[in-house]
This record gives structure tokens, sequence and C-alpha cells, in this order.
């Protein structure tokens, strides 16, 4: 569990903060192909194509109108600066205030204005991100419905639901906040530019010889923190993938006495991270502090040269003034656009892989016109089935078998044998390489997916039950049942025997783990909701395996009930349990050695009565 969460955790951006003031980010994961990647993301931008302009055309209006308030404050600065001048010099005062008044009324329709502007591209902004995520959420979630299940076998459940949450969210809030900070961001440093060149040539290059000496300062702090960010990310994935390890088999831990050994290996991996996170967010923090005292010894240089100019009459005090704060917008957006390279890495990154998952092989395509069955008689056809989970490697080799309704078909084999890859074929998880496999005479491609697991009723070794009252659990049979047939299901199953002992009886909620009820009793469940969904075919794999004997018992009644009239197909490592079936499929090393019923088995003295007389043995022993 733990190589799952640590997959997880790496999966994400590995990034660093600059502190409370914000700055310049560590370097995230790159894409592999970051233009393809971008492309791809462009398009399903495209049908917002005007939303975008507007939003475009928004983001610059009100970065300008922003950038036209120090000037015009400048102004008004200026002129009050006059008139005090010529107040102290024993002369009236000459301030023009109806000039001042204008500038202030300029400078709040301006602020106004650019606030409107701004809050309305936010607005447009935020509808188009939701509406492409909303849309790469719904391509995904159809995607995972058409994909094969060797892709789900091959890979994590963590990684899966990492593209559906950790990727779609970081490609939500960059499609959110970056886009427009871009925008805004280049306006503002060519418009601050601009602006500061108008009021001084001289006084812009000056300004500029900070710039270098900030990013030589935050290139090297970046230099030897980011080994302390990717050790952070590490150790962090190791303390969760330890919590959630021990969190999850707590009993097994205290039934080991392994309380000591866990307290040492999450102190290990806290002690490691502790030193790491200190380090790395220490020389992160001294980035703003280092940029805030480069940029005031910046500032000094510029009073000190504004000063001299206002001496010598190039320029006036109020430009000084409107220089300063054009050195203070100027900044800012220049971090952003750093902040936002990275951004884009690593938004590329999880699109990247946001697209591979929709771009991965999917299922065959349904037929295009597909069987219905009226009547199901459960005739189930094995017609020289080859079968492998890699083309090289076949473990199905030219099988071939009859079974006909009502008959009980038992799958037997030493553990890893393959006995579930026949019922993987049978309910088309996988497809044949060769043969075919019919049901009523039909080839199951013939029928839709839909249509052919409709015909079949599971009861699995790994129950499955989820955050719902135990009447809804079993009504996922067949969810337009009514209570009266839930309960009548849960009779036929002995569910009914222990439900009035729970509070709330059959409206007790599961809990997420479902560990308010025994595993026993899960299976039970499990079982109701077959008998519920009352299938023609029959798929009970190891179905009793987690009950007591006596409650086993139960259920074999229970069974033989359901698997009246019905074509059954028993996985089992008890035989004792199918020496009734029709039918015994023996299967070793993925391969079927043996087949017949239990008593030609035993007279052939092969696999399958080695393996019922080791068994029976032991039982007496026992």
């Amino acid at each position: 569990m733990s190589e799952k969460n640590n997959h997880i955790k790496h999966d994400q951006p590995k990034r660093g903060s600059m502190g409370p003031g914000g700055g310049i980010q560590m370097q995230g994961e790159k894409a592999r192909d970051f233009k393809g990647t971008m492309q791809k993301l462009i398009q399903y931008l495209n049908q917002y194509n005007v939303s975008i302009i507007i939003v475009i055309c928004f983001a610059v209006i009100s970065t300008v109108f922003s950038i036209l308030g120090p000037k015009i404050l400048g102004k008004a600065t200026t002129k009050l600066f006059e008139g005090l001048i010529a107040w102290a010099s024993g002369m009236e005062l000459l301030t023009d205030f109806d000039y001042i008044r204008n500038c202030i009324i300029i400078l709040v329709i301006l602020y106004v204005v650019s606030a409107v502007f701004s809050y309305v591209q936010g607005w447009i902004m935020s509808g188009i991100s939701m509406k492409v995520t909303y849309q790469l959420r719904k391509d995904i979630s159809e995607k995972i419905n058409r994909m094969p299940l060797k892709y789900f076998d091959s890979r994590t459940h963590g990684e899966v639901l990492s593209r559906i949450t950790n990727d779609v969210d970081t490609v939500s809030q960059t499609l959110n906040q970056s886009l427009t900070q871009i925008i805004t961001s280049v306006t503002t440093v060519v418009g601050v530019l601009i602006m500061m060149l108008s009021i001084s040539v001289l006084m812009t290059l000056v300004a500029f010889i900070i710039v270098p000496l900030s990013m030589a300062f935050v290139i090297l702090v970046i230099k030897y923190s980011q080994k302390y960010f990717k050790e952070q990310q590490e150790y962090l994935g190791h303390i969760n993938g330890h919590v959630e390890e021990t969190y999850s088999g707590h009993n097994v831990m205290q039934a080991f006495n392994g309380e000591e050994d866990s307290i040492e290996k999450f102190s290990t991996y806290n002690d490691k991270l502790f030193g790491s996170a200190w380090k790395s967010q220490f020389l992160s923090g001294m980035m703003m502090p280092i940029m805030t005292f480069i940029g005031n010894l910046g500032y000094v240089a510029v009073c000190i040269l504004g000063g001299y100019l206002a001496v010598k009459k190039t320029i006036d005090v109020g430009d000084i003034q409107a220089f300063i704060q054009y050195m203070r917008s100027f900044t800012q957006p220049m971090s952003q656009l750093a902040n936002i390279s990275n951004t884009l890495q690593a938004t590329a990154a999880a699109a990247e892989r946001v697209f591979e998952f929709l771009g991965e092989e999917e299922e065959v395509p349904e037929a295009e016109n597909p069987v219905k069955l009226e009547k199901v008689d459960g005739v189930v056809e094995f017609n020289n089935v080859h079968f492998g989970y890699n083309a090289d490697k076949i473990i199905i080799n030219d099988f071939s078998a009859k079974i006909k309704p009502g008959y009980k078909v038992a799958i037997v084999g030493p553990t890893g044998a393959g006995k579930s890859t026949m019922i993987k074929l049978l309910m088309r998880f996988y497809d044949v390489n060769e043969g075919s496999i019919k049901i009523d005479g039909h080839d199951i491609r013939e029928f839709t997916r839909s249509d052919l697991r409709g015909m079949f009723g599971m009861v699995l070794q790994e129950t499955w039950v989820y955050n719902e009252s135990i009447m809804e659990n079993i009504r996922y049979g067949r969810l337009e049942a009514t209570d009266e047939e839930v309960m009548a299901a849960a009779k036929a199953a002995h569910v009914d025997t222990f439900v009035h002992t729970l509070p709330d009886g059959y409206n007790m909620i599961l809990n997420e783990e479902s560990n308010n009820i025994s595993q026993g009793q899960k299976q039970l469940l499990t079982i109701a909701r077959a008998i519920l969904a009352d299938p023609k075919i029959l798929i009970l794999d190891e179905a009793t395996s987690s009950v007591d004997t006596r409650t086993e018992v139960l259920i074999q009644k229970a069974m033989k009930n359901l698997m009246k009239d019905r074509t059954s197909f028993v996985i089992a490592h008890r035989l004792s349990t199918i020496r009734d079936a029709d039918l015994i499929l023996f299967m070793k090393d993925g391969d079927i050695v043996e087949q017949g019923s239990h008593t030609e088995l035993l007279v052939r003295g092969g696999f399958y009565a080695d393996l019922y007389n080791s068994q029976f043995d032991t039982t007496q022993v026992g």
C-alpha cells in the first residue's frame, strides 16, 4: 500500500514556495512533449475562442487602465509640490486644487473601470476553465467504461485516480489563473517599461541594474534548496504511505506487537522530513528578504538620481513618485512570469498524463447489429478456445466443452492455476485469441457487453459493499426490486437472520470500510444480491470461503435452490463441495489439463484424484 501512496505523491509536480510573500517556485515535473500536449489542450479551448478573445481584451484594458494611474497621480503630486514650494518661499499657495480634484476623479474612474474589467474577465475565464474541466472529467469517465480490464490489471488504482483528480485539477487551476496572469503580466511589464522610459531613460537603466542582481541571488538559492524540496516530497510520500499502511493494518500490527517498530520507522521518516523541510523552507524563505533588500537598494539609487535630476529641472518631483510606483509594479509581474513558466511545465505534464489515458487502446467495439435474446436458456459452448494475457504466451490451448442448461460446472486447481481466467472470458472482460464462446448458439461477441453481463449473476470471493443501507446494497442486484423482493432474497441467503440483530436492521448504513459487519455477513449480502438479480447463469468464486461451517451449510442449501434450473460455474478449493458437479474442469499452470465428472476423474487417477485424496486424507487426519 505504501507503494501506491508513494506513486500518487510523486505523480504530483514538485514545487517549492517563496514563503509568505510568494515568488519564484521550484522547477516542476516536465512534459515529454510540451508542444504536442498544449496543442491538444488548445483543441479543448477552441469552442470558447470568442470568450477567450473577450477575456484577453478585458485583461489588457484592465491592466492598461491600472498602469496609467501612477502617471496621473504623479502629475497631481507635482502640482501640490509646486504650491507648497511657492508657499514656503513666502508667496501665496499656488496649488491648482481644481486640477488635483480632476486628477483624483480620473484616477477613481480608471481604477473602478479596471476593477470591473478585471472582475468580468475573471468571471468569464472561471466559466471556461470549469467547462473544460467538466469535459475532461466526462471524457475520462466515459473512457474508463470503454477500457479493457487488462489496463487496470497492470496499473494501481491510485495511478488512474490521480488522472481524474490531481492532474485535471492542475489543468483547471492553470486555465483559471495562469492564462489571465500571463496576459496581465506581459501587458504590465511592457506597459510599465514604456511608462518608465517616458519619465527617464537614465533612471530606467539604473533601476534595471537590480534585475540581474536579484536573479543571480534567486538562482543561487534555488540551486541549494532544490535538493531539499525533492527530499521533502520523497519523505512526505514515505510518511503518508507508512501512516496509511499502519492504519489499515492496525489490528495486525498490534497482534504481532509491531507498535515499537512502527513508531521507530515513523520517527526515522519524520526526522528526515523535518531536516529537509526546514532547510527547504528556510532557503526559499530567504528569497523574499534578499529580493526586498536588493529592491530597496534600487529605490535608494533611483531616489538619489531622481532628486539630482529634479534639482536640475530635468524631471518633476511627481515623476519620481510615479517612477518608484512603476518600479514596484515591474518586479511583481516578472516574478509571476517566472512562476507561470514553471506552472505551465507542471500543467503540461499533468495534461500529458490525461491525454495519454484518453489515448489508450479501448475495448473491441460493440457489434453493429447486436443480438437480443427474449429468453436465455443458458447453453454455454467453448469451441477450440485459445487465450493468453500476452499473445506470445497462450495459457488456454484448444479448449472445447458444451454446458447444457442447468449444468453445474466446477473449475478447480491449485492457487494461481488460472481459474478466474475462465470467468473473465465468459464475462468478456478479455476476448479469446482464437475460437469462440457461445451462449444459446450465439458468439458472446455478438451481444453488447451490457446485455451479456446482464445474463450473469456473480458472487465473488472478494466481497464488495458500498456506503449505503443493507437494503440498498442487496437491491444493487436489481435496482427496480421492491422492498418485499429484497427481503425475500435476504431470507433465501440467510441474511434476514442476522439483520434483525443489527441497529436499524435493513436500514443500517454500512460504513466506508464496512467493518461494522463481519466478512461472512458481507458475503451473505453479496449472495442475497445475486439471488435478487435472478440470473440465468451463475458464477460463484469461492462464495462460501469467508463464512463459518454452520453458515456454509445454510449457504450451500440456499445455493442449491438458487442453482436449480440455472447454468452455474463454481470456482472451488474445497473439492468436497463440488462432487455433484456435472462437469469439473481441472486447471494447472493456466491450462485445462483434465475435465469430466467427479467419478470419472477419480477413476482416471490424475491431478484431480491426487488433489481430492490429499484433501480427504487431511480432513480425516484433522
